[in-house]
């Protein structure tokens, strides 16, 4: 069947069986929208919330250390938020899971009696793995737990004694798990080159809303001048110098191109000050964060979206900007690359290992698309294809309903 791609969350195949009452999945996690900021954690909130189509209902408690600013629920997006004690900063990491667990035990418990939770899932191993691992133990509940990106045991790439702990803990953390979810097969190989023995494991990509991130109509112009997109945190990681120093060598070539970068972060200054550097400062626009519609509607807009992250386990960005039938351009040996086919439904360029390959092949990537509006548009069309055909929220929400079922029957013995 032809894909209907200006509605494709309308119908999917027909949902996995499920069974007399919905499952009730207890959801613990670190990032969730709140009061003020609908972004972060939005990729779990979208997805939790796409799962009752599958039957499956959700309890959403989103963790908080007491020495971080108090947050609340937002409307649109419902949680009880929960704050626990932690030692500030990574040194308290792989502790801070037994405090949530203790601060847990007031509210899980009377909630399962109330209302059985058939699988609790955790999103990263610290600290709700560790707060899951052992509310799992204490109430007899399977948990799963997903793994977001490519520190996969929390060293946050640091060696020492504090980042061993983190290691260990985490390790502890996926062999209890029933099943650990990867949002990409890079990250999953990340976890199994590091255990010393066989861990349950499944890759779910991350879904998008088509709704929301859908290309612009027909009677939509494009802006002028043409300008190229960058939406992510202001972290060194991210790849935004490599985009400064490219629109710098096209500036001559190019003498319109301007660059629109959306987030925030302590790398700011650092990329304001080499723009001014470099002299294109002008054409630089820094914004600080967006709601999800004005994300939608600034890469509708964009002429290219670009992100050469190196530290990606997969990207939600991508995947957005795809939906919104743009070209995306990305580095290679990242989860993105499992998504992206070079000159087929995006572009990738290596990963800046080595800085001056990189940049190299950015900047002509950029020109070479800067230069065909046909190549453009079918980069698009394809890239938009991709998204509706397997990842939409739907298919995010189905594959993890299959291993909530298939956790809880293991479980009960089914």
């Amino acid at each position: 069947m032809t894909p209907d791609l200006a509605h494709p969350e309308n119908d999917l195949s027909p949902p996995i069986l499920a069974p007399r009452r919905a499952l009730h999945v207890l959801t613990l996690t670190p990032f969730f929208p709140c009061e003020g900021d609908e972004v972060s954690g939005c990729f779990i909130a979208e997805s939790t919330k796409q799962l009752e189509q599958f039957n499956v209902a959700s309890t959403i408690i989103a963790a908080n250390p007491l020495h971080h600013p108090r947050k609340r629920p937002n409307l649109s997006s419902p949680a009880e938020w929960v704050r626990y004690p932690q030692l500030p900063g990574n040194l308290g990491l792989s502790s801070a899971g037994r405090w949530l667990y203790a601060r847990l035990l007031a509210t899980v418990p009377p909630l399962h009696k109330e209302h059985p939770i058939d699988v609790i899932h955790a999103h990263a191993a610290l600290p709700c793995g560790q707060a899951a691992a052992l509310l799992s133990r204490h109430l007899n509940i399977p948990f799963v737990v997903t793994l977001h990106g490519l520190d996969v045991f929390n060293t946050c790439f640091l060696a020492g004694v504090p980042a061993q702990w983190r290691r260990q803990t985490s390790i502890q953390v996926y062999q209890a798990a029933r099943q650990v979810v990867c949002i990409s097969r890079r990250v999953q190989s990340m976890l199994t080159e590091g255990m010393s023995q066989n861990v349950r494991s499944a890759v779910v990509y991350n879904g998008t809303n088509t709704a929301v991130f859908s290309p612009a109509t027909e009677n939509a112009t494009q802006p002028s001048p043409q300008h190229i997109l960058v939406v992510g945190n202001l972290l060194v990681g991210k790849g935004h110098e490599l985009v400064l120093r490219a629109l710098h060598q096209l500036s001559r070539s190019f003498p319109n191109l301007h660059c629109r970068i959306i987030g925030e972060g302590p790398d700011r200054a650092r990329f304001e000050s080499l723009s001014r550097e470099l002299g294109i400062a002008p054409r630089v626009q820094f914004e600080a964060r967006k709601t999800r519609s004005e994300i939608a509607n600034a890469m509708r807009a964009c002429t290219v979206f670009v992100l050469p992250s190196r530290y990606e386990g997969l990207g939600c960005v991508y995947l957005e900007a795809m939906a919104c039938g743009k070209p995306v351009i990305a580095c290679r040996g990242q989860g993105i690359d499992e998504i992206i086919i070079h000159e087929k439904n995006g572009w990738l360029i290596p990963s800046w290992n080595v800085p001056a390959d990189a940049l190299a092949e950015l900047t002509e990537g950029l020109s070479i698309l800067l230069q065909s509006s046909e190549l453009r548009t079918s980069l698009g069309v394809s890239a938009r294809a991709t998204v509706v055909n397997d990842l939409t929220l739907s298919h995010q929400a189905q594959r993890l309903a299959q291993i909530y079922s298939e956790v809880a029957q293991i479980d009960s013995g089914k």
